[in-house]
């Protein structure tokens, strides 16, 4: 056993929550945030959660100094881009912009800490109960044992998203720091690894079936192909036709395009956190020992309903993939919106992307809240009511708009004579 890593991991998480209920108490308090004591609250919290992760993730030192050295390089590169490829120091005043974009990232950036957190702490299979005479030790994962490889892979992905995502929260706390790596998407290229850290992770810890994986992977790789095709033809057409407008947005109101891109985004954080500890932590349970034909870490549902262990894996994935797909093409969006650039993507394909997930976010839970067919279909079924039911609200509020707005021209002609 190892106390003293322990009481590291103890005091380091302890601190960390303390120092949460300090900065919320303190957000009562306007006169404690204009004297910035709230950001050095904030980075105190931050550097505690990045000590009990390293203390809490792993059981040996030199992994330890590895996963925080992963901070580190965020932090390092992000200075380096933002010397080397900062772009309108200036900025030409747009700060509300920028601010605007920071409370987005900011966003993903806290839902990709927090996801990786946890399943850093608890990776996927769970921990040995007590020590054996195969040379299993009691706390140690399980997954590292049996799949070497896989738990690696696992580890390191789940690591460097979570550092990245903490790193790019520390840079947010300061404009003078934020607003540079913005312009210079230094801050993008943070966030858009810590997602593909995420879905790498997600890959290799959500299965530990080779098939499986390969197929997880698959999707994976083609998320990333088709964004990085995506920037690349947008940089194209943004370098052969230039900005159309030398508007200031900023100034602007937020139009319905803008509101959607919010509204689709939440979506996707929400589909992104639902699924992501799902699918390192399937129904049903892992089992706990090797026998009876079964492997330690291995899910049960798999073993005891095969079939219903795909419908809810594949399903998951899917739903998993699907709202990191519509993250991602709405940071490429939002970047092309920085350039005021009339080639920016149409929302169509985000609505559909954002269908298709929350479709199959449905099958996962008729498929894994349940063991029988019977009950999967009746949670299926629950859905028709639902939907019915808005769509006669939707057709009442439209009706009663068009109602009223018929009556506003008939008024209206009544002046005109």
């Amino acid at each position: 056993m190892q106390p003293g890593r322990f009481k590291v991991f103890f005091y380091f998480n302890s601190a960390a929550f303390v120092a949460s209920l300090v900065i919320m108490a303190m957000l009562q308090k306007e006169s404690l945030i204009r004297l910035h004591v709230l950001e050095k609250a904030m980075v105190l919290d931050l550097f505690a959660l990045i000590g009990a992760y390293a203390a809490g993730s792993c059981r040996d030192t030199s992994t330890s100094i590895y996963t925080v050295a992963m901070a580190g390089a965020v932090l390092i590169y992000v200075v380096i881009h933002i010397v080397f490829f900062q772009v309108d120091p200036n900025g030409n005043g747009r700060h509300q912009e920028l601010d605007q974009y920071r409370e987005v990232l900011l966003l993903l950036a806290t839902l990709a800490a927090t996801l990786t957190y946890q399943a850093g702490l608890t990776p996927p299979g769970g921990f040995w109960e007590s020590d054996d005479k195969f040379g299993h030790r009691a706390g140690f994962p399980v997954l590292q044992d049996k799949y070497p490889r896989r738990y690696k892979a696992f580890f390191y992905c789940n690591a460097a998203s979570f550092m990245a995502s903490v790193a790019l929260i520390l840079l947010l706390l300061n404009a003078n720091l934020y607003r540079p790596g913005i312009r210079c998407y230094a801050l993008y290229v943070c966030m858009v690894a810590g997602m593909f850290g995420l879905m790498a992770a997600y890959a290799a810890g959500s299965s530990l079936h080779l098939r499986t994986s390969i197929i997880a992977l698959a999707l994976v790789i083609a998320v990333f192909v088709a964004l990085v095709w995506l920037a690349i033809r947008l940089y194209q057409v943004s370098k052969k036709d230039g900005p159309s407008s030398t508007q200031e947005p900023g100034d602007e109101p937020k139009d319905e395009d803008d509101m959607m891109q919010e509204y689709l985004m939440l979506v996707g954080i929400l589909g992104a956190s639902v699924t992501y500890l799902t699918g390192l932590k399937p129904p049903g349970g892992m089992w706990k020992d090797d026998g009876n034909g079964h492997s330690a870490g291995n899910p049960v549902l798999y073993e005891t309903n095969k079939r219903r262990y795909n419908a809810f894996f594949y399903s998951n994935s899917t739903a998993f993939m699907a709202s990191i797909v519509v993250m991602g093409l709405l940071l490429s969006r939002m970047m092309r919106q920085w350039q005021q650039d009339r080639h920016r993507l149409p929302l169509w394909p985000m609505h559909t992307a954002m269908f298709l997930g929350m479709a199959a976010l449905l099958v996962a839970y008729a498929a894994g809240s349940a063991r029988d067919s019977c009950t999967s279909w009746k949670v299926t079924v629950l859905l028709i009511p639902i939907v019915a039911f808005v769509m006669c609200l939707f057709a009442f509020y439209r009706k009663k708009e068009e109602v009223k707005g018929g009556q506003k021209e008939e008024a209206g002609s009544r002046n005109d004579v």
